[in-house]
């Protein structure tokens, strides 16, 4: 049950941050809002587990912590960031989702997916495309593309790497010592990337910079952490195909976006298969070698 809560954060929050990451551009530079956002949630992270007395992870992990960090977060989230100031919210979702299709490759010699798990993330990845698609007129920025193409591919080797070398530590500790990673990052770049922010500081910006900061980092990676040691990747990287859902959902009920036919079968797409990946046969994932923590 905790699981698929985890799941459920990761993707109905994460689907929100496109959103708000947009917003936040209005004020922050990509590596200004990373500085930001992980500076606090870091603190927040950090400051809960000495609370809770989380053990701290063996020092020879620490650096793991890191390399995640930097990855996820230092790395593949400023892609993101930087990707939103060229190319759509929308197109950054549909590339976004590619994360499972990584995380399924990077994987395969432990964990072959199978005809079904394949058959799944196509569909999944096809029925993203039909759900935000349809708006039409996409311009894409070749930057911003090659951005946002990088990310998913940074974000899922992150993710492995994290599965592979981190095992001890408790959570909020661990996820605080990467997101103090992705802090120093962004202090660090930001001055040599156009500085930290791009014009007047909005209360909208703020707010959404806050957002991404409790809910987008403090909560949903925490999640996301939990997640990536709970279940195969392939099985937890399908809360991809859901975040462009619930991105059209706010587009449509804050935006006033059209929501028409097309919209209504994109997410019948996605949810049949997310259902194909995660209610495989468990004869047929036993015989794959998939192995769940």
């Amino acid at each position: 049950m905790l699981a698929w809560l985890a799941y459920l954060t990761v993707a109905v929050v994460w689907g929100s941050t496109y959103f708000a990451i947009a917003l936040g551009l209005e004020s922050f530079t990509p590596y200004g809002m990373v500085a930001a956002r992980f500076s606090v949630a870091s603190a927040l992270a950090l400051g809960l587990g000495r609370l809770r007395r989380e053990p701290w992870p063996p020092r020879r992990e620490v650096g793991h912590l890191m390399v995640v960090g930097a990855l996820l977060l230092g790395g593949s989230n400023a892609l993101v960031s930087w990707a939103e100031l060229h190319v759509s919210s929308g197109l950054a979702a549909i590339l976004a989702a590619l994360v499972p299709l990584w995380l399924a490759v990077f994987s395969m010699a432990k964990e072959p997916l199978g005809p079904k798990g394949w058959m799944g993330i196509l569909l999944g990845i096809a029925g993203v495309i039909v759900l935000v698609w349809p708006s039409g007129g996409l311009r894409v920025h070749a930057g911003g593309f090659l951005a946002m193409v990088a990310a998913p591919l940074i974000w899922a080797w992150g993710t492995l790497h994290g599965k592979d070398f981190v095992h001890g530590g408790g959570l909020l500790t661990n996820v605080g010592i990467q997101m103090l990673t992705a802090a120093v990052i962004g202090l660090a770049v930001a001055p040599f990337t156009g500085g930290f922010l791009r014009g007047p500081v909005t209360h909208r910006a703020l707010g959404a910079v806050a957002y991404l900061a409790l809910f987008g980092s403090l909560l949903a990676f925490s999640a996301y952490i939990y997640l990536a040691k709970a279940w195969p990747p392939a099985k937890m990287g399908t809360y991809a195909y859901l975040n462009p859902l619930v991105a059209v959902l706010l587009g449509s009920l804050v935006l006033h976006e059209t929501f028409g036919l097309r919209e209504v079968l994109g997410m019948a797409v996605i949810l049949a298969a997310v259902a194909l990946v995660q209610l495989r046969k468990k004869e047929e994932n036993r015989s794959e070698g998939m192995t769940q923590f």
